[in-house]
């Protein structure tokens, strides 16, 4: 009764557009407040969450992903890539994944991702004749790549919450990753091959050799991370640390990071951190509340009376995951849910990385449906569209992606090989 009264406060105060951190802060405080506990503990309880050195990543990262944004490197990627592909058909819809693939390497948020590439893919679409509706479905629906392919920040997140290797993860995310732009890419083609309204461009080799000057600097900065991460070089904190270094330097050379750029990097850094780790911290309590009210033994025991397949469990894990994206914040997901499966999937025998590409490829199709779909919301502001038109064009693009996820359920090993090969 205690659990479901609270999940009811929660829903209504989420319903009134409560921000997720306080609409989970306040119901747990009052909880804490019904069992004797003071507001200070629960505040301690809170930053503690915070303070946790695998999530000092997430900062870093994010700055990382800022500084790519406003340094230009999104726009040179759109630049090379359409000058690579200028005579195929459809080629700007292949365009729109290839950019966001290759800023995913330095974007590990599909928010982010959206808002500086769809700024620019969109209206060079419409200007070739592509409908409102593929322009923004394929923008919108490429930028989940960013928070699947390492450096993702869910995937830090998770690392730090499941206490299992950052790298291992980051490893075991890369083949999903670009399985998802090869599926996007097959979408296109059905869409496009047909449409006497899509027009390629010419090929110009002066304007191919003068873009691909622009990405040859910034295309080692996946190099870097990656490599230093998996070849055991760096923490993944230290790659991203070294990573924020490496853009700054590349930005000033390329003369494309002014000091109000940077600036404004800074800030929006800081505005996307203070989010994430509120909803960290916040969670972190109403998680407490959970255990303390044997919400997992309960789920264990409700699971194995359900079935005692590895699979079905995962199944119906990925299946939660993409119901409660639609409604609940990603982040504030994991840290709820990660604490509560984590050992039913141990009874399961389910292996923890394999449980984390699950998760995280199951939540990213909740950016794009409402009613949070925070992607479709920045992909409706940029474009200046009807997140319903939105919406209504990712449909087609979501297939792939929930195929994906049924693929790594069913075959484990497909995401598990590469972490082996590095012996991670």
């Amino acid at each position: 009764m205690t659990l479901a009264l609270m999940a009811l406060a929660i829903a209504a105060l989420l319903h009134l557009r409560v921000p997720v951190a306080f609409a989970f802060l306040g119901p747990s405080l009052v909880y804490m407040a019904t069992i004797g506990q003071s507001t200070g503990m629960s505040l301690r309880h809170v930053t503690n969450a915070a303070a946790s050195f695998p999530l000092l990543a997430v900062p870093l990262f994010v700055l990382l992903g800022t500084l790519a944004n406003h340094a230009g490197i999104a726009e040179r990627f759109f630049r090379f890539a359409l000058a690579l592909l200028a005579r195929v058909r459809g080629g700007l819809g292949y365009v729109s994944i290839g950019t966001s693939l290759a800023f995913s390497w330095m974007s590990g948020s599909a928010v982010a991702d959206a808002a500086a590439l769809g700024k620019v893919q969109i209206p060079a679409m419409l200007r070739h004749g592509y409908s409102r509706r593929f322009a923004t479905g394929v923008s919108a629906s490429s930028s989940l790549v960013a928070p699947v392919m390492p450096p993702s920040i869910p995937a830090v997140i998770f690392a730090g919450l499941a206490a299992v290797s950052t790298g291992a993860l980051f490893a075991a995310s890369v083949v999903p990753a670009f399985a998802i732009a090869v599926g996007l890419c097959i979408v296109v083609y059905i869409l496009v091959r047909r449409r006497e309204t899509v027009t390629a461009g010419d090929f110009d080799a002066h304007e191919l050799r003068e873009s691909a000057k622009g990405v040859l600097l910034p295309m080692l900065a996946p190099v870097i991370i990656l490599g230093g991460i998996l070849g055991g070089f760096f923490t993944p904190t230290e790659a991203a640390a070294v990573g924020v270094v490496f853009i700054i330097v590349v930005g000033v050379i390329q003369r494309s990071l002014s000091l109000k750029g940077f600036i404004e990097a800074l800030k929006d850094a800081v505005t996307t951190t203070a989010g994430i780790m509120l909803i960290v911290a916040t969670a972190s309590l109403l998680g407490y509340i959970l255990a303390r009210e044997r919400l997992p033994q309960m789920l264990t025991e409700l699971a194995f009376s359900v079935t005692s397949s590895p699979v079905m469990f995962l199944l119906l894990s990925a299946i939660m995951m993409l119901i409660l994206g639609t409604v609940i914040d990603a982040t504030a997901i994991l840290v709820l849910v990660v604490p509560i499966l984590l050992p039913i999937a141990t009874e399961f025998g389910v292996d923890p990385i394999v449980m984390g590409v699950v998760l995280i490829l199951s939540l990213m199709i909740g950016l794009l449906t409402p009613p949070v779909g925070t992607v479709l919301f920045v992909t409706a502001s940029v474009s200046h569209t009807r997140v319903g038109e939105v919406f209504r064009g990712t449909l087609p693009f979501i297939v792939p992606i929930a195929l994906i996820v049924l693929v790594v359920i069913l075959a484990p090993s497909s995401v598990l090989w590469l972490p082996g090969v590095l012996g991670l």
